[in-house]
C-alpha cells in the first residue's frame, strides 16, 4: 500500500529542517494555514494511512502506549476497531507470562472474519462442563467434536436452557451436523454472507473433505466488520494487536507464548534503546523467532536510529523522555525535545522503508498533527487515554476542593504511572532482572499520578481523528501523505517559529 508509506524527503529540505526545530518541540512551532482542496472534513473520505511497522498498516496513525495503566485488552480492542492499534503491557506479576498471553487472546477471539479455532467440547462431556466452558470464554456457541475433530454438531446456549443439566451430555442437546449447512472446502466471507442469507442462518460451521473442522463464519462477526470498516484487521478478519517484552530476564519465552497466541507485533520496550542490551535481546529475538515483526525502542538521536536499522528491525520508537508519565529529562538531564528527536531520527531513515512511531510529547490534539509531519509515521499515545473506561485500574473517589463555591466534592480518579515509575519497576521487577535486586538502588524515571475518571477511549479517538483531518484541511492536501510530501518540500511555506508571547497566545487558555 504505497500511500501509507512516509513519503521521500529531499536532503535540502531535510538540513534546513532540522536547523529549524534543534532544541524545540511541538508548542514551538504554528503551521501556516493553506488554500483548502477538500469539500469535506469527514474522516470517511480522508486516507490517514500509515503504518506501525514494515508489515503491518493502519487506517489512523494512533497506538495506545504499552503502559500498564493504559493498554490491556479492553483498550487495544477499541484502537483495533478505530483503525490503529494497542500494545498490552508487559507489568504484570513478576515471572507470570500467562496474564499477558490472555490479553492477546481476548483481542484476538473479539472479532473474526473465519474463526480457525473456534471454542470446542467433545459430545461425551456433561452438559455441565459444557456451561462452564461457556462462562469462562464468554461465548454462546461451541463447536461438538470428536477425538479425530470431526464435526459432530453445535451447542448453543438456547440449546441448554431451561432443562435439568444433571445427567445431560453434550450429544443428547447439541444440533446434530446432518441438520446443520456446512460448507466444505475455502470460501471468502463475502460468500459465506449470501449462503446465510439463502439459508437464513447464523452461523455456518467449515470442514474439509474428510469432515474435520477447519473453521466457523458467525453472522455477528461479518455485520462487525461491515459496522466497522476502518478496524485493523490481521489477514484473518481478527482484530491486530501488539505486546511488548523486556530485553533481559523472561524476554525469549514471553515472546514464545505471545507468537503463539498470535499477536501481530512485538515491542522491545526499554528506556534506553541505543543500549548493548538491546543489541543482544533483538539478535536473541531475531534467532530464535526470525521474521516476527519487531519494533524496537526508545531512541532520539540519529546514530540510535542508525543502531536499530542496522540490527533489522521492523519499526523503531522515537522519544527520550517526553512522556507525560516520565521524569527521565528532570532525574537525568538526557534526552532530545520531541520534534527535533524525530526530524533527527527521520533524516537517519533515509531511504529504508521501516517506520517511525513518534511516542510521547503529544499533550493536545493539535500536536498529533506535527508528531505525523516531522517524522512519524504514527504516534503512540499513553496520557491521553488515562482515565478512560477501557484503562486499566479501579477506580477512587478523592475529596476535591471547588474554590468558587467553597464545597468539596467526591471526584473519580484512575491511576496514571509511567513505566519507569518505582511502583511499576516493583511490579515486573522480577520480569526484568533475574536477581532480584534492592528497590532502594533503582533511579526511577516515571511518577504516579491521579487522571479524572472520564468516558470512553473511542470518543477520544474519533475526536483527534476529526482534528487530524481539519489539520489536513489546513494544509491544503487532501490526505495524510499528500499534507506530509507539500510540508517536506517547503518547510519554510509552513513553520512558523514562535516567541514566548504568540506561544502564549497560541497554546495558552
Amino acid at each position: 500500500m504505497p500511500s501509507a508509506k512516509f513519503p521521500s524527503i529531499r536532503e535540502a529540505s531535510a538540513r534546513a529542517v532540522a536547523e529549524l526545530v534543534h532544541g524545540c518541540t511541538f508548542d514551538d512551532f504554528l503551521l501556516t494555514p493553506q488554500r483548502s482542496v477538500i469539500v469535506s472534513r469527514d474522516p470517511a473520505v480522508i486516507d490517514l494511512s500509515c503504518r506501525v511497522s514494515q508489515h503491518v498498516v493502519l487506517k489512523r496513525p494512533i497506538v495506545s502506549a504499552n503502559m500498564d495503566t493504559i493498554t490491556r485488552a479492553p483498550m487495544a480492542i477499541v484502537q483495533a476497531e478505530e483503525g490503529g492499534i494497542g500494545i498490552i503491557d508487559r507489568g504484570f506479576r513478576p515471572g507470570d507470562i500467562r496474564p499477558q498471553v490472555r490479553e492477546v487472546e481476548k483481542v484476538k477471539r473479539t472479532q473474526h472474519g473465519i474463526i480457525r479455532d473456534p471454542y470446542s467440547i467433545a459430545p461425551t462431556a456433561s452438559v455441565e462442563e459444557a456451561a462452564a466452558l461457556m462462562s469462562r470464554s464468554r461465548v454462546g456457541t461451541l463447536v461438538v467434536v470428536d477425538e479425530q475433530r470431526r464435526l459432530n454438531g453445535l451447542l448453543t446456549e438456547r440449546d441448554m436452557r431451561f432443562v435439568s443439566r444433571q445427567g445431560l451430555r453434550v450429544s443428547d442437546r447439541m444440533t446434530p451436523v446432518d441438520w446443520l449447512v456446512v460448507h466444505r472446502g475455502p470460501i471468502t466471507p463475502e460468500q459465506a454472507e449470501q449462503l446465510m442469507v439463502e439459508r437464513k442462518i447464523k452461523k455456518l460451521p467449515l470442514v474439509n473433505e474428510q469432515g474435520e473442522l477447519t473453521g466457523l463464519i458467525t453472522a455477528r462477526d461479518l455485520l462487525k466488520q461491515r459496522r466497522l470498516p476502518f478496524a485493523t484487521r490481521d489477514d484473518q478478519g481478527r482484530l491486530r494487536v501488539g505486546a511488548a517484552v523486556g530485553a533481559q530476564g523472561d524476554y525469549l519465552e514471553r515472546a514464545d507464548e505471545l507468537i503463539k497466541a498470535g499477536v501481530d507485533v512485538l515491542v522491545i520496550d526499554i528506556a534506553h534503546g541505543h543500549s548493548i542490551v538491546m543489541d543482544r535481546a533483538i539478535a536473541d529475538l531475531r534467532k530464535r523467532f526470525g521474521g516476527v515483526e519487531l519494533i524496537a525502542g526508545n531512541v532520539g538521536t540519529a546514530e540510535g536510529t542508525t543502531f536499530l536499522l542496522e540490527r533489522g528491525v521492523n519499526g523503531i520508537k522515537v522519544g527520550i523522555g517526553p512522556g507525560g508519565g516520565c521524569t527521565t529529562r528532570m532525574t537525568t538531564s538526557y534526552g532530545v525535545p520531541q520534534a527535533q528527536a524525530l526530524v533527527e531520527c527521520r533524516r537517519a531513515i533515509g531511504e529504508s522503508d521501516v517506520p517511525l512511531i513518534a511516542d510521547g510529547g503529544i499533550r493536545r490534539h493539535g500536536a498529533l498533527a506535527q508528531s505525523l509531519l516531522f517524522g512519524g509515521d504514527c504516534a503512540m499515545l499513553g496520557s491521553a487515554f488515562a482515565g478512560t473506561e477501557e484503562a486499566p485500574g479501579e477506580i477512587v473517589h478523592k475529596s476535591v476542593l471547588l474554590p468558587e463555591a467553597q464545597k468539596t466534592v467526591k471526584v473519580p480518579f484512575k491511576v496514571l504511572r509511567g513505566m519507569a515509575s518505582l511502583e511499576a519497576i516493583r511490579d515486573r521487577l522480577d520480569v526484568e532482572d533475574a536477581d532480584r535486586v534492592e528497590l532502594d538502588a533503582i533511579g526511577a524515571e516515571g511518577m504516579e499520578v491521579s487522571v479524572p475518571a472520564r468516558g470512553s477511549a473511542r470518543t477520544i479517538v474519533r475526536d483527534m481523528i476529526k482534528h487530524l483531518c481539519s489539520s489536513i484541511s489546513y494544509g491544503g492536501a487532501d490526505s495524510l501523505r499528500q499534507m506530509r510530501e507539500q510540508f517536506w518540500n517547503e518547510p519554510h511555506r509552513y513553520l512558523i517559529k514562535l516567541s514566548a508571547s504568540s506561544r502564549r497566545e497560541s497554546y495558552e487558555r
